[in-house]
């Protein structure tokens, strides 16, 4: 089945080229050279054929959210912001990164993003205690301890040793398996995203000076205590932040169940009675006639495994390796005398 391309790049370049070179130029070639030329029809036909499927597909979907949707100059920009808040000074470097030669150019990307966006929140329910809660999520962070084994019984030992009045730092040094042992097992600071997923839950669900039972993760066995929970200084308040946060909510709720792009983008697609005109591009939107499948069926209805494993406490593996990826960053709330050894410890969590 063809798959609708649902994307913040736009791939529009190619035949904004000749739409601008037939404006400007009666010629009919685009290229001239000693070897010979290259004439409009042989440019075009080539962009058609390699890939014209797809920008056809972007262009028309634009087009259609277009019609029932609208994104402001200030939704747009307010995205952008937000962009710069959380990337902060190497914002440049990271537009650079990303292919964007300037605002305008990521500007552009943000807006179709936007509409399609105002599209599926129509097909989503999401509450404002959901929101609420995810803020507050947000807005906490914790200083903690651990220990970290390679298996159960040693875990077990440890918790055994600590209920018996053993110093937690001390049992760090001696048992733990990570890069944190030589500072007593200190983790400094963290906020919800980064610790991996099963250490994370775990610890935001204690109060000051509790100590966890072994919490497992793909990286072994962790005991947990946690030393402090504070707010965060200078943290936007709920309303200034309500859609970002509604934005993240929205797009975990369509990874957990891609259908629900798919379905609605098709039926968008359906309403404006689409006519291609382009030769050997009729049949670019056939697919959204096809039924659309669901990745967690099979053909006889039973419930399959998608590919990524989870752990003993219903974790996913697959989430797990996206947040490690934030484990490697600073933690900025940490002494510096610890900053090294704290992100040393977070790329192993």
């Amino acid at each position: 089945m063809k798959k609708l391309i649902i994307a913040v790049t736009m791939a529009l370049v190619a035949l904004s080229l000749v739409a601008c070179s037939s404006d400007k130029d009666d010629s009919d070639d685009v290229v001239e050279t000693k070897s010979g030329n290259i004439t409009k029809d042989e440019f075009y036909n080539k962009l058609k054929d390699e890939a014209g499927e797809g920008v056809l597909q972007q262009m028309v979907l634009v087009k259609v959210l277009e019609g029932k949707y609208e994104a402001s100059d200030e939704e747009v920009d307010s995205r952008i912001d937000s962009l710069k808040d959380e990337i902060g000074e190497q914002f440049d470097m990271w537009m650079q990164q990303q292919g964007f030669e300037d605002e305008d150019d990521l500007r552009d990307q943000i807006y179709p993003a936007v509409l399609q966006e105002k599209a599926l929140m129509e097909e989503v329910d999401i509450t404002d205690e959901e929101l609420k809660e995810e803020y507050e999520s947000r807005k906490t962070e914790i200083k903690a301890q651990h220990i970290l084994v390679d298996d159960e019984e040693t875990a077990n030992e440890v918790k055994e040793k600590i209920d018996n009045g053993e110093d937690f730092a001390e049992l760090a040094e001696e048992y733990s398996t990570d890069g944190s042992a030589e500072n007593g097992g200190d983790l400094g600071y963290f906020s919800k995203g980064d610790m991996v997923p099963a250490f994370e839950q775990a610890a935001f669900d204690m109060e000051v000076d509790e100590v966890s039972d072994p919490v497992q993760s793909q990286h072994g066995f962790h005991i947990i205590k946690v030393n402090d929970i504070r707010d965060k200084e200078d943290f936007g308040s709920f309303e200034d932040m309500k859609d970002e946060i509604q934005s993240d909510v929205l797009n975990e709720k369509l990874n957990e169940d891609p259908s629900i792009a798919q379905n609605k983008m098709s039926e968008l697609l359906k309403e404006a009675e689409i006519d291609i005109k382009v030769e050997g591009l009729e049949d670019t939107f056939d697919f959204i006639n096809d039924p659309v499948e669901d990745p967690t069926q099979t053909e006889d209805g039973d419930e399959v495994n998608d590919g990524n494993d989870t752990d003993n406490n219903g974790n996913n593996d697959a989430e797990d390796n996206d947040t490690n990826e934030n484990d490697d960053t600073e933690n900025n709330d940490s002494k510096e005398d610890t900053e090294g050894q704290n992100d040393e410890e977070n790329s192993n969590q």
